[in-house]
Order: C-alpha cells, then structure tokens, then sequence
C-alpha cells in the first residue's frame, strides 16, 4: 500500500460570512513553539481591514436588533460546534503555545465553557447595568444598555484561542459586530474558530477574522471613522499608545491591554460594559393627585 501525500489546510481569512485570501495576495508562515513550519496564514493588507469594518457596518443592524435571548441562543450553539471539533482544537492549541496535549485540552475545555459562560449572560446583562432611576418629579426615568457598535478587537498574543475567545465573546454577546485580528504568531486557532462561526448560526459580519502583521491591521483600525471601539489586548504599550491616538480622532471608545495573568478565572462583567452605551428614558407618569399618582 503506497504512502499517502498529506492535505494540508489552506487557511484563510473569514470576513463578511466568507472565507477571502488577502487582497495583497501575501501570506507569513506560522510555526510552532519549536519553530516547525505548521502553515502559511494569509497577511491581511489595509483593504482588508476596511472590508471588514464594512461587513461588521452592515451586520450591525439585524445583530443588535435581535433579541438577548436570541444572541444567547446562537453563542451557545458556537459552543456546541466548538465541543464537536474539540480534537482539532486540542492539536492547534498544543502547536501554537508549546502545551502537552492534556493542558491543551483544558484550554479548549476552559474556552467551550468561556462561551457558554457568555451565551448566559446575553439577556441577563440588562438587569444588572440597567434599570429604574428614582426622580424627583412626576416621571419614569429608565436606563437600559445598548451596543456601541463596530468594535476592533486585538487578540491577545499569547493566548491563541481562550484569550481569543474571552475578548471576542464579550463584544458580540452584547449585540456589538467585531473585526478580529488574531494572535500574530499563532493565528492559527482564530482562523479555525472562523470555520465554526461560519458553520454556526452567527451571521455573517457578525465577527470577521483577520491574521497578519498586528500592527500593520490594527492602525488602519484605530484611525477608522466607522469604528466605534477598539480593544487594544494583543497591543504592546508602544502600539497602544499610538493605536489610542489615532481612536482618538473620532472619540472611539478604548480599552487599554490590561495584564492577564489567569485566563482561565472567571472573567467578571467588565469587558461586557466596557461595550456598552446607556440610554435614558425619562417618561412622564401624568397629573398627580391627591394620593400622590394618577394610577
């Protein structure tokens, strides 16, 4: 029996619910831990940074209008593709961060149950940063959450894939449309997870994927009109800074890179609200009587 010629995986980027090359036609090889060749990503140019800021625009919409309850239905499905491909992930994992093979399944373990962790929150997130405001006067005054936008997330450069997951997760859970760019030694795993997201219910444009040169994509990011976050994660403190700078121009909002020293420790709400605008409402109750309402 004659030995079999390997397929190897030809990755791409995920932008728009499709799965382009790069505009530039380049790509960078990615190796593992030890500096083995695994494959070559595609190097996302500054048009496909635009692109995607476009494909988010334009999920916006339907994604924020849909319900909580619906979100979190579709990040728990996520989840369950990510359990079934649960093997591949465990592989990826292990080449991009030098792991064994059982500390690389707790990653991907830690990160199915990141995700289920965020599909829980999406309709529950209202209740905790909103609600009745007491007034003086003859009023309802209610504040609730709404999504910011178009949000740029730098994944974090360590953390290939639950790091990844922790910071994307929480963007779209609160009804925001991500542009991605992925860890730019071991992109690997982000662009798997575009393949699970495509083969999900997430829309597309809901959360594009980007490989490549980080600071390269994320400038083109920071500077652009029709973004309104970005989230600097995967950003020295030198590329932070510039990157905040340029956010600056259209008072995008910013979250500066913040040490993680755990993953794996439950994330809290904070990358959840730093998302998210409030919306007052004041309304009036009527005429008060004598018994103090109208009611």
């Amino acid at each position: 029996m004659s030995d079999r010629l390997s397929v190897f995986k030809t990755y791409k980027l995920y932008v728009g619910g499709k799965f382009p090359r790069s505009e530039s036609g380049r790509v960078y090889e990615v190796t593992d831990s030890k500096g083995n060749w695994l494959a070559n990503a595609p190097q996302s140019s500054r048009k496909d940074a635009r692109d995607a800021v476009v494909a988010a625009r334009k999920a916006f919409g339907g994604w924020a209008g849909a319900t909580a309850y619906n979100r979190g239905q579709v990040l728990y499905r996520v989840a369950e593709m990510l359990e079934g491909r649960r093997d591949q992930f465990v592989r990826e994992v292990a080449d991009a961060e030098g792991l064994g093979k059982s500390k690389a399944a707790a990653v991907v373990d830690a990160t199915v149950d990141r995700w289920v962790w965020y599909a829980g929150w999406t309709d529950k997130i209202a209740q905790v940063t909103g609600g009745g405001n007491p007034v003086a006067g003859p009023f309802f005054n209610l504040s609730s959450p709404e999504p910011t936008g178009v949000v740029a997330v730098l994944a974090p450069q360590e953390s290939s894939f639950l790091g990844l997951v922790s910071v994307v997760a929480p963007v779209i859970a609160t009804g925001n449309t991500a542009v991605v760019v992925a860890s730019e030694k071991a992109p690997l795993p982000a662009l798997s997870l575009a393949e699970v997201l495509a083969t999900s219910d997430v829309p597309g444009g809901v959360v594009n994927v980007l490989s490549g040169r980080t600071a390269e994509i994320a400038a083109p990011l920071a500077a652009h009109q029709d973004v309104n976050a970005i989230d600097l994660a995967g950003a020295d403190e030198v590329l932070a800074k510039e990157l905040e700078i340029a956010a600056a121009d259209n008072l995008k909002r910013v979250l500066r890179p913040q040490p993680v020293d755990d993953w794996t420790a439950t994330p809290g709400t904070d990358r959840m609200t730093a998302f998210l605008e409030t919306k007052t409402v004041w309304h009036p109750t009527g005429a008060l009587g004598a018994s103090g309402s109208s009611y």
